[in-house]
């Protein structure tokens, strides 16, 4: 099954969540349900619909014709993606909330929040594989720390050099899970840099193929780790300053902790060996970012993250010093869905300041298991 299908069944087990809310709050019976455990509103309100056991009522039960992506609460790939907090919101807000179908109503009048908390919760506990790792890791990304939780992305960032000798360095990147840990990334940059007053050169620098693997995720405490190897190919042009000319491996370790009141910190260690040190040196690098959100609408809305990051670089050369550089940054999500995401900062160099220049970054990013790029705008 697709992450895409999977991304349907979500916003199915949320329209069908609920709509039988709502039709069992306003039904009439000669005794109230009781509604003080997730597991009773579960019970009192959407089996009719899913089931006791969460994999949806027999059609000749239901009284309405399923959907082909009527959702299977078992089925983890359907369940683990999202936040709390995303299911939370489309229940009280409704689709429209949520740039989902309007056909869904708001439930900020019929249940608490701590009622809806309640039946999230319960509804998790059908995915009973704990391999698969929870949404909650899907913290914001930083310009250039990378996440360990792995995603279904476009991310298109760029760098452009403020000071000295001009140049904008673009990346495209797709990233694509498979599996309940996997991440297959591929990243191709676009660069364009002026070689002398007057001219420019551009074209496609040095790719990257990898893979992610979680290696460990545990919500209890928040925190998760992940691995990455991949190869950095010599696709771009070293004579114009584009590429190395050389064949590079690249490997990391990628680390999240969740800290209380929806702060977090990321860090990243990593190295790149090339298979010609001649051409292009050996190199340690280290990324770190702290974070923290602060959403609209009662904790459920719009998603606003300053973060900042102290990133360092050593290149095994003679007398060589590291690099470091300080990027304050924030990022805000775009759409209703927060699945398109806007990030802004700078790069300001704080060692070896004679010859590099301070950098505006930013990037837009797509996180196509929420939907198109165009959906949930509305």
């Amino acid at each position: 099954m697709s992450r895409r299908d999977s991304s349907d069944r979500v916003r199915t087990v949320l329209t069908f969540v609920c709509l039988t809310l709502c039709a069992s709050a306003q039904t009439k019976t000669s005794e109230p349900f009781k509604l003080d455990t997730g597991k009773e509103i579960f019970e009192a309100a959407c089996v009719a619909c899913h089931g006791h056991d969460g994999k949806g009522a027999p059609d000749t039960t239901a009284g309405f014709e399923k959907p082909k992506t009527f959702p299977d609460f078992t089925q983890c790939d359907q369940t683990t993606p999202e936040l709390n907090k995303d299911w939370e919101a489309t229940i009280r807000y409704g689709g429209a909330g949520r740039g989902f179908s309007r056909i869904m109503p708001s439930f900020a009048d019929a249940l608490t929040m701590k009622q809806i908390e309640m039946v999230v919760k319960y509804m998790r506990g059908f995915c009973t594989n704990k391999s698969w790792p929870r949404g909650e890791f899907n913290l914001p990304l930083p310009q250039f720390t990378e996440k360990a939780f792995p995603e279904d992305e476009v991310i298109i960032t760029s760098r452009l050099n403020a000071q000295r000798t001009p140049g904008v360095m673009t990346d495209i990147i797709s990233e694509n899970t498979f599996g309940a840990r996997s991440q297959l990334e591929i990243d191709a940059p676009i660069d364009f840099v002026r070689s002398a007053p007057g001219l420019w050169h551009g074209g496609i620098g040095d790719a990257t193929i990898g893979m992610k693997e979680v290696v460990f995720s545990n919500l209890n405490v928040g925190s998760m780790l992940s691995g990455f190897g991949g190869i950095i190919i010599p696709s771009g042009n070293r004579t114009y300053g584009l590429g190395t000319g050389v064949t590079q491996f690249e490997t990391f370790a990628a680390f999240a902790q969740i800290l209380p009141s929806e702060s977090f910190v990321q860090l990243q260690l990593g190295t790149d060996q090339p298979t010609n040190p001649s051409k292009t040196p050996r190199s340690l690098f280290w990324r770190s970012a702290f974070g923290k959100t602060w959403r609209q609408s009662n904790g459920l809305g719009r998603m606003w993250t300053p973060m900042v990051e102290l990133i360092a670089n050593k290149n095994f050369l003679p007398h060589s010093t590291p690099d470091w550089d300080i990027v304050p940054e924030f990022q805000v999500t775009l759409s209703k869905r927060q699945h398109v995401r806007l990030n802004l900062g700078a790069s300001i160099p704080v060692t070896n300041t004679s010859d590099r220049s301070i950098q505006l970054v930013f990037y837009v990013l797509w996180d196509w298991f929420d939907g198109g790029l165009l959906s949930g705008w509305k």
